[in-house]
């Protein structure tokens, strides 16, 4: 017989290495969840090892590895029901549509969207059975695409709507389906992010680089300096740990105040968000830029049009 103290159910979640993810495991561990933690590497699975924190080498790109979680789960030694799936393995890259290679947008796919399938997949009958949660990390860039988010961006928008059709579907068999959509959160992934552009910029031909070499500094530039402000990890990672514990959780969280802007998205018309978003980043372009320039004349009489 167990005892209240005991840890009761698992909770499986995903990009677990850094950031949100590990932030998130350790924080269901705090709740006394007994948490399967995928990290892609060996040196991360010993940095998130922990009381309540089991890490598994999880790429969910990799049907072998999620073969092996699922018989991790059902062979669980205390037969313990999986309460929640934490969907948050994701990568980033701010590039323009034109420049980022189709195989990049495939790659981009399979981890941000077909892995979390797949995953989901996979799960499903377990979850089914313990009446568990489903919590897709999702973004405000899954409501919002701004200018070379494109390819993270439309991933973030497939996954936002995979999870309204999921979310319907189970219902009726009491599972439930929450998204999380962070603004700025002070995560490693902004890094990477910024290295991938840079990288991927760096193989623009002269006549790209010409057109979208100082967009691709402003986003960077903005991204950094609206993270450094930015919520915590830990701090998201409560809000997450909400969403897999509350009886009654909301279909959607928003984590920052970069995210509550998206409740107003839908009620502007396109051109108006344009001109807010090209607004905001037009201080950081490169100073003496003909985009800053042009960016600077033709927002001069809209300086109120500013999203925070």
């Amino acid at each position: 017989m167990t005892t209240s103290s005991e840890i009761q159910e698992l909770a499986i979640v995903t990009g677990a290495s850094t950031g949100m993810g590990a932030a998130t495991a350790r924080e269901l561990a705090r709740r006394k969840f007994h948490v399967l933690a995928g990290v892609r590497r060996d040196q991360d699975a010993n940095a998130i090892r922990g009381p309540g924190v089991e890490p598994v080498i999880l790429d969910i790109t990799n049907a072998d590895h999620i073969r092996s979680l699922v018989h991790r789960v059902q062979s669980d030694p205390q037969g313990r029901a999986v309460r929640a799936l934490v969907n948050n393995a994701a990568v980033q890259a701010n590039v323009p549509v034109e420049v980022f290679a189709i195989n990049e947008w495939r790659r981009m796919f399979e981890v941000n969207l077909f892995g979390h399938v797949a995953m989901t997949q996979a799960l499903l009958p377990a979850l089914i059975r313990s009446r568990g949660r489903v919590i897709n990390i999702s973004s405000v860039g899954g409501k919002v695409a701004m200018a070379t988010y494109g390819p993270y961006a439309a991933t973030k928008f497939a996954l936002e709507a995979v999870s309204d059709s999921l979310r319907r579907e189970m219902a009726p068999l009491g599972v439930g389906v929450v998204v999380i959509e962070p603004g700025a959160v002070r995560t490693e992934m902004l890094d990477r992010a910024i290295a991938t552009a840079d990288k991927l910029v760096s193989a623009m031909t002269p006549e790209q680089n010409q057109r979208y070499g100082p967009l691709v500094h402003a986003v960077n530039s903005q991204a950094a300096s609206s993270t450094k402000s930015g919520l915590s990890a830990d701090a998201a990672a409560r809000v997450v740990a909400k969403a897999v514990t509350a009886s009654k959780p909301r279909t959607r969280y928003t984590i920052g105040r970069e995210a509550a802007v998206i409740r107003l998205v839908g009620l502007m018309p396109d051109r108006t968000l344009d001109r807010i978003l090209s607004a905001a980043l037009r201080p950081h372009y490169p100073k003496g830029s003909k985009d800053h320039s042009i960016a600077t004349a033709g927002h001069q009489v809209r300086d109120h049009h500013h999203p925070e």
